[in-house]
């Protein structure tokens, strides 16, 4: 099976300037950029990539076309969720036949399902595709929070289920996935990068990947090398850009505000879909906090360079 490892961005989805269709151009120069950069993998269309505002003709559209431009320079990644289990199975198997290499996927969302009712929602993808799957707990988003155990019997009962995003904002869940599955489930971080990946982890799913691909990679090198300071030095800036992306978005401000850093870093993507609030529509407010965070991404770059130096 797949090996994932790393730190892999979890992208945003181009939009064209009104926001009525994908833009697969300004895709591929943004992925580019990412390559360029290190990135080892992209996860397309989860939280950040606004899955649930796209259609299922744009999907498989932009899937195709992801999949093609990256043409095995890296790995990718498609979000395939859905609360109707039959539609996740045949996004995962359009996944697995537009040649992506795995799948990331969170419980049925709204329903608040059983633990059976998730084991059954799983067997259903897993059946319709071979695609490794990374099973994604994000209880703030999907009203699911899936224990370890209930980990582990998924772990035991479906081949392709090797990877998780754990981002239950327990970060002692790392540790607890490892041991109940006896290390078999590879844990990516969803959050506290440092300490999931002292507690076990092997990667991290990273949306900070959009504007600041360089540091959010190389974190993960920096820790796999035993530089762990020099890690929390990176983190420290990103858990500032963290607070003053909460402090300043009423909903999800990870896709609002990726999407109006990508454009500072050039590489425009245009805004967020309805229902979510539109960076322009944040006026002077969206304007004030996005200047505070290009600071912290000068300061970060210069960071960078200083540890880059160390290392040469």
């Amino acid at each position: 099976m797949k090996q994932f490892r790393g730190s892999h961005s979890v992208n945003i989805t181009p939009f064209t300037a009104d926001g009525s269709a994908i833009d697969l151009a300004a895709n591929r120069k943004f992925i580019d950029w990412q390559i360029d950069q290190g990135v080892p993998g992209i996860i397309i269309l989860g939280t950040t990539g606004e899955f649930l505002a796209v259609s299922d003709a744009e999907r498989q559209a932009f899937v195709e076309d992801t999949v093609a431009h990256v043409n095995g320079r890296i790995d990718v990644m498609v979000g395939a969720s859905n609360a109707y289990s039959p539609t996740a199975a045949r996004y995962a198997r359009e996944a697995q036949d537009a040649g992506a290499q795995g799948l990331m996927i969170i419980p049925p969302y709204y329903y608040t399902p059983t633990e059976d009712e998730i084991v059954g929602y799983y067997d259903t993808i897993t059946a319709a595709c071979d695609l490794p799957i990374m099973l994604y707990n994000n209880p703030c988003t999907s009203n699911v929070d899936m224990s370890a155990k209930l980990v582990g019997r998924l772990t035991r009962e479906f081949d392709t289920v090797r990877y998780i995003k754990e981002a239950s904002m327990d970060v002692a869940r790392v540790y607890d996935i490892v041991e109940e599955t006896e290390g078999v489930m590879n844990v990516f971080a969803g959050e506290r990068i440092v300490e999931s990946f002292l507690l076990g982890a092997v990667g991290y799913v990273n949306p900070f990947g959009n504007y600041i691909p360089r540091a959010s990679t190389r974190i993960w090198d920096l820790l796999e090398a035993g530089r762990i300071e020099d890690a929390k030095r990176i983190q420290r800036h990103i858990t500032v850009i963290e607070h003053v992306i909460a402090e300043g978005h009423p909903t999800y401000g990870h896709q609002c505000y990726s999407k109006a850093l990508a454009a500072e870093q050039g590489y425009p993507v245009g805004d967020v879909r309805q229902p979510l609030t539109t960076f322009a529509s944040l006026g002077a407010e969206g304007q004030e906090r996005a200047a505070k965070l290009k600071k912290v991404l000068a300061d970060l770059d210069r960071l960078m360079d200083e540890l880059e130096s160390a290392a040469a």
